[in-house]
Parts: C-alpha cells; structure tokens; sequence
C-alpha cells in the first residue's frame, strides 16, 4: 500500500537533493527512511531558503516517488555521511503553505499548524498529497 509523507529541510538541502536524486531527513538518521517505502510519495516542505537562516520560506519545494534502493549513507564531507533513500523527484513548482492551511487535513482549523513540521519527517494523507501536487503543479502520477 502506497504512502505519502512529508520531510522538512530548508530549501537550499532540499535542491541538493533534488539535483542528485535524493532525500534526506532528520540530520541524516536512518530509521526515519526505514519508515519510507519503495512507490510512497515524499514532499518538501521548507520553513527556510537556508539552514537555521531567518529567510522564511514556509512553501514546498519538492516531490516525488521514493525510488526502489534501501537507505544507504551518502558523503557530505568532514566525515558526515548521512543516511539517504532515491527519489524520482517530478517537475513542479514551489508552493506556499499559508494559502493551503484550511484545505489540508494535517492542518485544517489549527492555530499552531506548524507544530507537526518539527518532526523532520511524518505521514500525511492520499488527499493532502494530491492537493500539494495540485499546487505545486506536479507531474506526477497518483
């Protein structure tokens, strides 16, 4: 059965890993991607352009079908090799969050929206999916 997640980074990681074909969570844990399954729907999400910058971007910046590799520990340099999981990442544009907050079920009617986003990475509903890919103008099959 077919997931759908969304994974919180900042902008600037997240089109890294879109230009190399990854994705990556939590400072590089590995048991959050063991959750991720090949065919599940990952998401963006981007509080910032930047790690901890205070250029706030609240939109999602990607997404795509987690590809059929297990996670496996990628090279960043100065001995930081964080574990990743592949992505077939779709053509899409960035969308904020703000205009979606009332239609999406992880954030309809909650004043304190964003408080699911600190998890790094969490499960989200088929519809919530289709409506971000909707605003992101996705090419991407459901």
């Amino acid at each position: 059965m077919t997931r759908f997640w969304i994974g919180v980074a900042s902008a600037a990681h997240v089109r890294i890993g879109r230009a190399q074909g990854f994705m990556q969570v939590n400072h590089g844990k590995a048991a959050p991607l063991r959750r991720v399954r090949p065919g599940d729907g990952i998401v963006y999400y981007s509080p910032t352009v930047t790690l901890r910058g205070e250029d706030r971007l609240q939109a999602f910046t990607a997404i795509g079908t987690v590809r059929d590799r297990e996670p496996y520990r990628g090279e960043m340099g100065g001995g930081f090799e964080p574990f990743r999981r592949d992505v077939d990442w779709a053509g899409a544009e960035e969308a904020p969050i703000k205009p979606l907050l009332e239609e999406l079920e992880f954030t309809k009617g909650k004043s304190n929206w964003g408080y699911q986003l600190r998890f790094g990475l969490f499960e989200i509903s088929e519809q919530d999916f289709a409506a971000i890919a909707r605003a992101m103008k996705a090419r991407i099959a459901l």
